[in-house]
């Protein structure tokens, strides 16, 4: 039977300082596993020829040359702090190649947002060749692209609405405390999570390792990854106290499922 083959890409894993974290000497800062060197917290969406990316982190440059991205055609948005966002100038080496305008697409509020805070590059009058061609794109509910159905899913951050994403038996829930139990039923069934797990320590907006790992129980996914990391957090120490079937994301990771059976 043809497989029918979607890669989740992990671009970064880390949170909104990166690890290492500019002047710290701590002991993960140091650190030679290349697990603990995370870049801003993004993935990559791979189905039948296309790339969709997950927010445009500030480190979108790198990402892109490490994993050899030639073209995106869509950016799904989770929210718009800098760490997710200011990686978006970068978009427009994809669409200086003559390609046509990328699809961004979020809430509406996330999406005013960027158009306001990047106003240069949905400005008509500015200079064509220097910034990105880009077009915004609201989403409230379930939309498809390329033959993906793709679930936007409410989630709270602090006291800030964003959205995570499920694709099939994936999610992939980033900067989160909180999910409405609306939301917990739109993940009913995922068997691939990735969720919000920034220290160890609890945090006014953040999981802390112990609340996602309690999340990851109550969705009930097979494999559960923990991502948008602080360098409170060592790769090899930290995941060893994990339960059986929830890991720590690290930058490069693979996610392949096969999307026949779903």
């Amino acid at each position: 039977m043809a497989t029918d083959k979607l890669t989740l890409t992990i671009l970064g894993s880390g949170t909104s300082t990166g690890v290492p974290v500019i002047g710290c000497s701590c002991t993960v800062c140091l650190s030679d596993d290349q697990r603990n060197q995370r870049s801003r917290c993004s993935a990559l969406l791979s189905y039948r020829g296309h790339n969709i990316l997950i927010d445009t982190a500030t480190d979108l440059r790198q990402q892109m040359l490490r994993e050899e991205i030639r073209h995106i055609d869509a950016v799904l948005y989770t929210h718009e702090h800098a760490d997710h966002l200011h990686g978006i100038d970068d978009l427009r080496v994809f669409t200086l190649r003559g390609e046509p305008a990328i699809p961004l697409y979020g809430a509406a509020s996330t999406l005013e947002k960027i158009r306001n805070n990047f106003a240069y590059i949905f400005d008509p009058t500015s200079e064509p060749g220097y910034i990105p061609q880009l077009i915004t794109c609201p989403i409230t509910d379930t939309f498809n692209l390329f033959g993906l159905n793709l679930v936007p899913v409410p989630l709270l951050h602090g006291a800030m609405d964003v959205f995570g994403y499920r694709i099939g038996p994936i999610a992939y829930l980033t900067d989160c405390n909180g999910i409405p139990e609306t939301s917990v039923k739109l993940l009913s069934g995922v068997e691939f999570l990735v969720i919000d797990g920034l220290r160890i320590k609890p945090h006014r907006t953040h999981f802390n390792i112990q609340q996602a790992v309690a999340v990851a129980k109550k969705i009930g996914a097979k494999s559960t990854w923990l991502t948008h990391l602080s360098h409170e957090i060592d790769h090899q120490k930290h995941e060893r106290e994990l339960p059986p079937g929830i890991g720590l994301a690290f930058d490069g990771q693979k996610i392949e499922v096969d999307l026949t059976s779903f």
